[in-house]
Parts: C-alpha cells; structure tokens; sequence
C-alpha cells in the first residue's frame, strides 16, 4: 500500500463554525468529562462530513485523529482537520475506502487504537469488525453478531418477530429467480416491496404492482445489491401504502443498559432515499412513540446490542407500525435527534465503545423543541426528483450568520464532488422551540446557501419545507411523486412572487447602470450634469414581456417600482459584490441570489429557492430586439443522451435493430443506482456511442436513432 502519514496544523476555527452545535435548552445536556479516560488516537474509516463530524467530537474529547483518504481526497476537508492522514488507494470505493486490509495497515502505522466507521462504506461489515477485533483494535459500534443479525434483511425479521416486535407480512426466505418472486408477490398480494437483504440507504429496493414490474424490480435490485453490498439476494414483503417512515434512535451499553432516544420522521423520500427529516414526528401521540420506543429496546436487548443504533418502521394511517430493519450505525440524520435532547451520540458512541455505562435513564431523555434536516445534494431535482451532478464547488457560503442553524459539511469552496463518492453537500439542520419556528429558520437558511458550480437541491428543499401539505404534517414516503405527479419542476410564480421578481431584476440592472456611471461617487461623464431618477424598462420572463418603471424613492437605496401599473416599494444594500442580495419588497423580507449577470442584460436569478432566467431592457432595446432573429431549437427525438454522469452497465441494442417507444435501450449506474434509459419513439437504430464498462457524462451522446 502506498500510504503516507501527513501532520496537519489547528484548523479548529473553521471546523466549529462550520459544525457547530445548536445551542438548545435539553435538560439532558452532557459535557465530557476528561476524567474519564478513553482512547488516545482514533481512526475514522469514511470520508466527507461524517468524517469531519467524528473528528468535532474526538477534539472535544482530547483525542487525537487519523483521517483515511484515497486519491483524488488528498486535499478534502476531513483529510485537512485530522491530526495524520493516510492515502489508502485510488478513488473507486472498492480499491481505497471498502479495502479492508489497506484500512488495516494505515491503523498499524498510525497506532490508532479504535476506528469509527462513520456510515456506509465498512460501517456494518462484520468482517471488518472481526479483523479490528483480531489486532486488539477497538471497533466503535455494536459486536459482529448484533451486525450480522440486524445486517441481515431476512434474519432480522425472525429476530423482531421473536423479540415481539411487529413485523411486515411478507416472505422470509431469498427468492431465487424473477419467477420465484413473482410467485411470492402474487400469495402476497400487490403491492410489493422487493429489496436487498443486505441492504439499505434505499439501494437495492424496488416497488412492483404487477408480474412485469416484479420481474424487472428483481433484475434491478440483485443489481444493484451487488454492486453497493457484493450480496445480491432479495426478499419481498407486502408494501404499506401511504406508510410514514418512522425511525426510533436507541443507545445500548456494554452492561445490558438501553434507552430509546425519541422518534425522527423520515417519510420525504426520493427512490427510497431521505431528502427531509425532522424530529419529533407531527403524526406520533405519547401511548404509540412509547410503544415503538419499548418495542425498538427490546430488539436491541434480543441481539445485546451496544452502541448507537436505529430501529426503522414503517407506521400507517391508523399509527399501527412495522419493523423495518435496524441500522447497526450512527445514521445520516442523527444531528436532530441531538438537537432535541442534547445528546452527542458520538460521544455515546465513545464511551460505550471503551466499556462505560450509559449516563442517562430513560426518564432523563427529552423532547426539546423541533430540530429540522435538509440534506443539501449536487443533485439536479427536475430529473426524477435528483440525478447526481458532479463538478467544482467554484462559490461556496454556508448560512451560519442565521440563528439556530447547524451546517454539517464536508466541503468547502474549491471542493469536487465526483462521480466516484455520494453527491452530499452537507446536512443542514434548524432548530426552534416549535416547528414553526424550526420551518422558518430552515427557509432562510436555504434562501441564503450559496452554491455555485454544481446543479443542486435547494429549489426542491425549499418548495418541500413550505409546501401547504408539508407545513400540516400531512406527508408519506409517497409525498413527492404525489405533489409532483409530473415531475419537479422548481417554484411556480403566484402574481405577487412574479411581480417581486420582476421589481427585483429591474432595480438590480438600474443600480449596476447606475454604479458603472460613476468614478469615485463622480459621474464619468462630466457633461452629465444630473442624475436619472427615472427609468423606463421591458422586462422578458420566459415568452412574456413586463414593462417596469423604476424611479428613486429617495437619496438612500429606496425604489419605488412599477410592474404592469402596480406599484412596489424596494429597498436593500445592494452589495453587487455579494452573491447575496437582502431586500425588503412592500415590507417583506426577501434573499435574492444573484447567479450571473451579462452585458445584454440577461441575468439568472435565485428567487424562492428557484432560478429564473429574466432579461431587462431599454424600452429602445426591446424594440429593437424584436427583429432579431430566433434559435431553432434542435430536434434531439432521435438522439439518446445521458441524464447523468455514470457507468454504462448494459446495452441492450445493436445498429440495426428496431426499437419501440419506452423499450430499454441501456442501464446506466450513477452513486450506485441503476438507471433503465428508454426509447421515446419507434425507430432503427443508427449508431451506438457506448458499451458496458464505459463512463459518461451528463448529455453525452449514447445512441442515435434513424
């Protein structure tokens, strides 16, 4: 292995401001004492921001930290914060971060006497966890058996039906062939649920309401179960509809103690995978979350589990819920479960690990305030509801100037985000005395998150955080292709949301007219003796043209404008230098974000979350423009072309062969997901520009059609 150890200065400044805690009034709050001793070096065996996170937490605790890296991450935050860093190979997972014996020696390098796994990657590998074992490391999680006990899809469910937890209808064994699986569907009933037994994160998991979908359902799921877990077997289970997903965080010593830590509603789901959490749950009374949180103890104690873990169930319209499976690992979104006790469960997590006893008793466990999770992705959302993006973070501003914001991270401006690792940005989460108050944070802290050079998810964050249905508590896993049965498709501008952009768009131009006017607060031209106070515009928003009347409201920053003949009052610093623009439009609070500016007066528009695309001109300008010529757009009917960056997995035609329209053409893997692209028309096919093994880009040409 061609590893190397580096040493890293404090860079501590930087990380608290951007992982900090929220500040909360949990009456459970723990403080670690370093009186009790723990381990003096810890390696952490992941990467990006739970890697940074683990490491906010080792510092509290005087530990000293070992970053693993491969590659390509040489220069990412994590790597930056630890105190050594070892390259454990190149970039593809399977030859750096899941290679177990080059994790190995860069532990017998450093000394480091425990590894946290952070999640995913050799998280739940018991294998791994035997090897730490073998070299006396200390593994910071729950034992091989309780790993390979919950790890196991099918296992498990034995195991929580004997433990008296409730459980799915559904078949227990591996289904061996597509056939066997439409026969176990069909004595199920539709609809169903086919999924990795070794699996989890939403991979691997497919619904079917018929023969035809539960035949491609299995193709696809032992797929992918392979590929993110080398474990390809399936099972299937009766599909709840409109089921909430609901998640109970337990904690377990090494001394037979469990508490359950309150419930974290997880229901916004895109491809099974969580875009928005919150806890507490708006759906739960006191009788059921004490139920689920009895039942999910009692699972932990079957397995004697030790160490911070997640019972997941499934909850319907009349709060009857089901075991899911067990997460045997901290968990993406265990920053709101902190956020409402207090708890940091990486300490937990540390001090259970080195054979302390629980500090809390379940009494002691709050429920403080509402904390809410927005996972922040280089996704573009008006693709299935987030295809990968990749590129370099060229602009990058977290909202920590708002109040009760954590931002966990681990990126920064310059950053790449890759075709090789999962998309996260960062996990923002708000916190407030109530929900509301939780919402509205989390909707400025959006407004003002700047992130340039990759396509992301706020649009889509947002609309979901102040969607009427979301605000009521109304939701299920089936909330977004239920509010968007057409897509996503960003923001759609009421009357006063278009009026407020259009004013905002008109004062922006005049201000960086007005600005390029002037040297040193003079006028360039001297012949100008007075200023304009008065503008006459045309302001293009899609195929519509606005005309807008701009006149100053006083000597300050103040503009009284007029759109279609009614009249807004706007007023802000107007910082051209900033990528955040504060204004006050009729006395509402308004953050627009200026994405790009041109000469011919075209520029794009962060508004609500969503970017316009609005150009503003002379009313001499807009006449003239008239007689410019259109761009035909291009026909791309016969031309198949990749959504997203990824590896070819399957071609499924030849140059010759005749297609019908929604027939698959190929599959394309992106962040470990199998994407089936279709034909959208009969035809021949001409040419093909891929094969299996191949890695595209997003637009890049794959067939073209006669």
């Amino acid at each position: 292995m061609a590893a190397h150890r580096v040493l890293f200065a404090v860079k501590n400044a930087t990380f608290q401001s951007r992982c900090r805690v929220l500040q909360n009034k949990a009456q459970c709050s723990s403080s670690y004492s370093h009186t009790e001793k723990t381990f003096d070096k810890i390696l952490i065996a992941n990467r990006g921001e739970i890697a940074c996170r683990v490491i906010k937490t080792c510092r509290k605790m005087g530990i000293q930290t070992v970053a693993v890296h491969s590659d390509v991450d040489c220069n990412a935050v994590h790597v930056k914060m630890a105190d050594e860093a070892v390259c454990v190979g190149p970039a593809p997972t399977s030859q750096s971060y899941l290679k177990m014996d080059a994790i190995m020696d860069a532990i017998r390098a450093t000394g480091a006497q425990a590894v946290h796994p952070g999640y995913g990657f050799l998280s739940e590998n018991k294998d791994f966890a035997k090897k730490l074992a073998a070299e006396g490391v200390t593994f910071i999680g729950p034992d091989t058996h309780a790993i390979q006990a919950m790890g196991d899809k099918i296992e498990s469910k034995l195991i929580a039906k004997a433990a008296k937890v409730n459980t799915i209808p559904g078949f227990d064994g591996v289904v061996e062939t597509a056939e066997d699986a439409v026969k176990i569907a069909q004595d199920i009933g539709y609809p169903v649920m086919i999924k990795a037994s070794a699996g989890g994160g939403g991979k691997g998991m497919r619904i079917a309401w018929n023969d035809e979908e539960t035949r491609e359902g299995f193709r696809f799921s032992s797929q992918e179960a392979a590929s993110s877990f080398g474990d390809d077997r399936l099972l299937i289970e009766k599909y709840i509809d409109k089921p909430r997903h609901i998640e109970i965080q337990v904690l377990a010593d090494k001394h037979g103690n469990a508490l359950w830590l309150n419930e974290r509603e997880c229901s916004i789901q895109r491809r099974n995978q969580k875009v928005v959490e919150e806890a507490p749950s708006t759906f739960l009374d006191p009788v059921t979350r004490k139920a689920m949180g009895e039942q999910a103890v009692q699972l932990a104690k079957a397995v004697h589990y030790s160490s911070a873990g997640t019972v997941e169930f499934l909850v319907d319209s009349k709060r009857n819920f089901y075991f899911l499976e067990m997460n045997t690992r901290l968990q993406v979104e265990h920053p709101i479960t902190e956020c409402i006790t207090g708890l940091d469960l990486v300490e937990q997590m540390i001090r259970i690990a080195k054979g302390y006893q629980l500090q809390h008793k379940q009494e002691d466990i709050p429920i403080n305030g509402w904390a809410i999770e927005s996972r922040v992705y280089a996704e573009d959302p008006y693709k299935s509801f987030g295809l990968p993006s990749i590129g370099r973070l060229s602009q990058y501003q977290e909202p920590l100037d708002i109040s009760n914001v954590r931002v966990d991270s681990g990126i920064e401006e310059g950053s790449d985000i890759s075709i090789f690792y999962d998309p996260m940005i960062s996990k923002l989460v708000t916190y407030g005395a109530t929900r509301a108050e939780a919402l509205a944070q989390m909707e400025k802290a959006l407004d003002s998150y700047v992130v340039r050079g990759v396509t992301h998810n706020i649009s889509l964050l947002r609309e979901i955080i102040t969607h009427p249905r979301f605000i009521s508590g109304d939701v299920s896993t089936n909330f977004l292709p239920e509010v968007y049965p057409d897509g996503f498709k960003g923001h759609q501008l009421g009357v006063e949301d278009c009026r407020e952009l259009l004013a905002s768009a008109a004062v922006l131009h005049v201000v960086s007219h007005v600005r390029a006017e002037k040297v040193l607060g003079d006028l360039r031209i001297a012949s100008s003796a007075v200023e304009r106070n008065h503008w006459e515009l045309s302001v293009h928003l899609g195929k519509k043209r606005h005309m807008v009347e701009v006149s100053r409201a006083g000597p300050g920053n103040e503009y009284k404008v007029q759109v279609d003949g009614t009249q807004l009052e706007v007023s802000g610093q107007w910082n051209l230098s900033s990528p955040l623009l504060p204004l006050t439009i009729n006395g509402r609070q308004r953050t627009l974000q200026c994405v790009s500016r041109d000469a011919s007066g075209e520029m794009v528009l962060q508004h609500l979350g969503t970017l316009f695309k609005v150009r503003v001109l002379s009313t001499l300008a807009a006449q003239l423009n008239c007689f410019m010529p259109e761009k035909v757009p291009e026909d791309t009917s016969s031309q198949l072309r990749s959504p997203m960056p990824g590896t070819v997995v399957s071609v499924s035609i030849r140059p010759g062969d005749t297609v019908a329209e929604g027939q698959e053409i190929c599959v394309i893997e992106a962040m470990k997901m199998q994407n089936s692209l279709t034909a959208v028309k009969q035809a021949k096919v001409k040419t093909v520009h891929c094969k299996p093994g191949d890695t595209v880009g997003e637009g890049d040409l794959l067939v073209e059609l006669e």
